[in-house]
């Protein structure tokens, strides 16, 4: 799918209401599953992306390559509301080592002549300072953006992030002693207190490795969250699981007793690492189910239900933003129509375009990055159309609209609408279309009604429009969700063949939705195995709703 100019155009326009809305009221606070403004209790969505600081240089990336304040005004108008900043312990406990570092002697001991040069062009002013207040010279900029920050610890030890045994992963490892983490975490709060933008704190970026225990975990998180919350008690304060923050499932039986007030807030990661290729290009209905099951029993998809619900951020997803590889295609749509249906607060893996060095390279690509490798241009600027309904608001626990359904087409990240004449056609989902299902009606299906009307949506043959009608009783009318993936909708035409909805977005830009044959399902409408074709297309997601 590319951009038109036409699309381009509507897209900015578009960029620019959400940027209208990023205003904030400092601090945050949770209610339920929500963060909200402290001050008016109004849900406030964390819409982020990562902007990594904690590896060998221990300075944000970038800073080589283009002007700090239009890195910050690029990230405004990209949509973002919320950076999450990544640094290394060691840069605030030891100060010989690193803590007294300028920047320009952290570049120097790496032997980055090049980036030295090019920081005296871009960004001089940096060089004379030291590590923490280049850090803190980053949350400003945001700030005068009106960008939040959540801090994160990705590290102690300054390293590219995350390998099993790096020594930098579980408590007690080499790298990564509980006493001087703590008093690392005591040190960050403390030096930010009072800073309106940094409103959460990260306290261990994917805790993993082969003495992780759930024993541990519990002892010292709580430790690191009550040292967090007495040094600043107006942050939040974002608790993530074991295995690579793949795995909170224990804390359903035994929550982490501590007492924060309202500033709790559980975080979780999410890529296709791990998946099988061949799972993933041969079942992609099943796989979805799968990964999407596995997100929500174990990663921590039931943190935001149940007796006591808590916020739940997503603080690490992304993928090639090529968008060659077939595995993280179908991993991404699979995730944003969940992402879109439970509304969570979540950061994009990631905003950098390069690395001053990663694993002993210098200037290293970034292929899931949204700039490009000279941070000049959007990498792909597909990933903001992709983007754009997760950016938004979907539920607000204080909203007084009658709920709704949004019809969702999670490959292109665009929405079903109807135009003039009552046609229908696939854009971007500010001010979308209002659709109401009850369900699937036990089986046999239910219309997607236009809110608030008498027409709904009828199948009218293989290959044909998808037309609103006031037929809302028979057979075309009435859609059910098929599929393992369970994002296909189908419904029978006039002749009793079943189909689905159907929507290619590079179809030499035709935005028409239509009826087809359903792909990877047999006649009964059961998964086929080794299915050559890509069902994404048909992939919809009817999406509830409460905002104006």
């Amino acid at each position: 799918m590319k951009l038109g100019s036409s699309q381009t155009s509507i897209l900015l326009s578009f960029v620019f209401l959400i940027f209208v809305t990023l205003c904030h009221s400092w601090p945050l606070s949770t209610s339920n599953r929500w963060i909200v403004d402290d001050k008016t209790g109004s849900r406030l969505k964390l819409t982020c992306v990562n902007w990594p600081g904690h590896v060998h240089v221990m300075i944000p990336e970038g800073l080589q390559k283009k002007p700090l304040n239009q890195i910050a005004a690029n990230i405004t108008s990209m949509g973002f509301n919320c950076v999450r900043l990544t640094y290394a312990i060691y840069m605030l406990t030891r100060p010989d080592e690193y803590g007294n570092l300028t920047v320009a002697q952290s570049l120097e001991q790496w032997n980055l002549n090049n980036a030295t040069r090019d920081m005296k062009i871009y960004n001089p002013e940096m060089l004379d300072l030291k590590l923490i207040d280049a850090q803190k010279a980053v949350v400003d900029a945001l700030h005068k953006e009106n960008i939040m920050v959540v801090l994160d610890n990705h590290v102690s030890l300054p390293q590219w992030c995350c390998s099993f045994d790096d020594g930098n992963g579980f408590f007690g490892d080499k790298y990564f002693h509980p006493e001087e983490w703590v008093q690392g975490l005591t040190t960050v709060a403390q030096h930010y207190k009072g800073h309106p933008a940094v409103i959460g704190m990260s306290m261990r970026n994917e805790i993993r490795g082969p003495r992780e225990n759930e024993e541990d975990w519990y002892k010292h998180m709580k430790e690191g969250a009550e040292a967090i919350h007495g040094a600043n008690p107006d942050l939040l304060v974002l608790v993530s699981g074991l295995s690579y923050d793949t795995n909170l499932s224990f804390v359903k039986e035994k929550p982490l007793d501590v007492d924060l007030g309202n500033k709790l807030v559980y975080e979780a990661h999410w890529y296709s690492f791990g998946d099988s290729d061949d799972d993933w290009k041969n079942q992609p209905n099943v796989m979805c189910n799968t990964v999407t099951d596995k997100f929500q029993n174990l990663s921590g998809g039931f943190i935001i239900s149940g007796e006591k619900p808590y916020p739940l951020f997503l603080s690490e997803f992304g993928a090639d933003q090529g968008f060659q590889n077939e595995k993280d295609n179908k991993y991404i749509t699979c995730l944003m129509a969940y992402v879109a249906d439970k509304d969570l607060d979540w950061a994009l893996w990631t905003l950098q375009g390069s690395y001053l060095v990663r694993e002993g390279q210098i200037d290293t690509d970034e292929t899931y990055g949204m700039f490009d490798s000279d941070w000049q241009n959007l990498r792909n600027p597909d990933m903001q159309v992709r983007l754009q309904l997760i950016k938004q608001t979907i539920q607000d626990p204080h909203s007084k609209v009658p709920e709704y359904n949004i019809l969702y087409h999670p490959l292109s990240g665009q929405c079903i609408q109807v135009g003039g004449g009552g046609k229908l056609f696939v854009s971007y989902c500010n001010y979308s279309t209002r659709w109401s299902y009850i369900g699937d009606g036990g089986g046999n299906g239910s219309p997607i009604g236009l809110f608030g009307t008498s027409y709904c949506l009828n199948a009218v043959g293989e290959g044909l429009p998808v037309r609103l009608s006031n037929d809302c009783k028979s057979e075309r009318s009435l859609w059910k969700p098929v599929s393992g993936s369970n994002l296909h909708f189908a419904a029978k035409d006039g002749r009793g063949k079943t189909l689905c909805l159907d929507w290619d977005p590079d179809s030499s830009s035709n935005s028409t939705v239509y009826t087809q044959q359903c792909l990877c399902m047999d006649d009964d409408l059961n998964d086929v195995p080794n299915c050559g074709d890509n069902p994404q297309k048909q992939w919809f997601k009817l999406v509830k709703s409460n905002m104006k």
